[in-house]
């Protein structure tokens, strides 16, 4: 398939360009700084646009037969619009060419749902993120959300929790809304999307995803993820 990538040069991004490549797509990673882009092999292009440029936006997903939007900026307590008007960008270009098939990354934590096994301290540290430095980040999120709901695409809205860069792919679990688990490896997400871009299954639909092995603890997740320290 011509797979278009948008948030390609983040962490969660490159790793779907790299599978991607890996299963034999054709990637377009859109990136605001294609020079930082790591040259991977002759089925990649790399295309510098800002999402926030809804004519850039249209010619980076020209000719392509489905779109993965793995959108992400930092937590900032200003607002943010990147989600929501990035994607309005994405959704409307591909109305106008006639491309049907929409991944999108959002989180766990934009619609919590009660998870009985997740410990005190998950509840609170998660309760805490999305209320603090995450609040402007999760509203954004579900302005997304209701977007891509009405978009009359063959849209698909992937949730992973926690994330975290684990080395390899494990099996991990996808439910429809709500799934016990805490925490989702980079390369999970990746290859869950990668998985259903051709599956009919999710279309319309809220797909969670979750791994269960070799997770960190909530400490260990919000020092390396949230104060970026090793």
């Amino acid at each position: 398939m011509r797979l278009t990538v948008f948030g390609a040069n983040g962490p969660s991004g490159r790793l779907v360009v790299q599978q991607a490549l890996a299963l034999g797509h054709t990637v377009r990673a859109v990136t605001r700084q294609p020079e930082a882009f790591p040259a991977l092999g002759p089925e990649l292009e790399v295309t510098g646009a800002d999402v926030f440029d809804a004519d850039a936006v249209d010619r980076a997903v020209a000719g392509s037969d489905a779109v993965i939007s793995s959108l992400g900026v930092p937590y900032s307590r200003q607002p943010i619009e990147v989600y929501s008007t990035g994607t309005g960008h994405v959704v409307a270009a591909m109305q106008r060419r006639g491309i049907r098939r929409l991944l999108c990354v959002s989180s766990t934590t934009t619609f919590p749902a009660n998870d009985p096994q997740a410990g005190w301290i998950n509840r609170v540290g998660v309760s805490l993120v999305s209320k603090t430095i995450g609040r402007t980040t999760y509203q954004d999120m579900r302005r997304m959300e209701t977007l891509v709901r009405g978009s009359g695409l063959d849209w698909t809205i992937v949730r992973p929790s926690g994330l975290f860069t684990g080395k390899t792919v494990t099996a991990y679990q996808t439910a429809e809304n709500a799934l016990s688990g805490r925490f989702t490896a980079r390369a999970d997400l990746a290859a869950c999307l990668l998985s259903e871009v051709q599956d009919s299954r999710w279309v319309g639909k809220v797909m969670v995803v979750i791994t269960t092995q070799n997770t960190p603890s909530f400490t260990e997740w919000f020092r390396g993820e949230i104060l970026k320290q090793p």
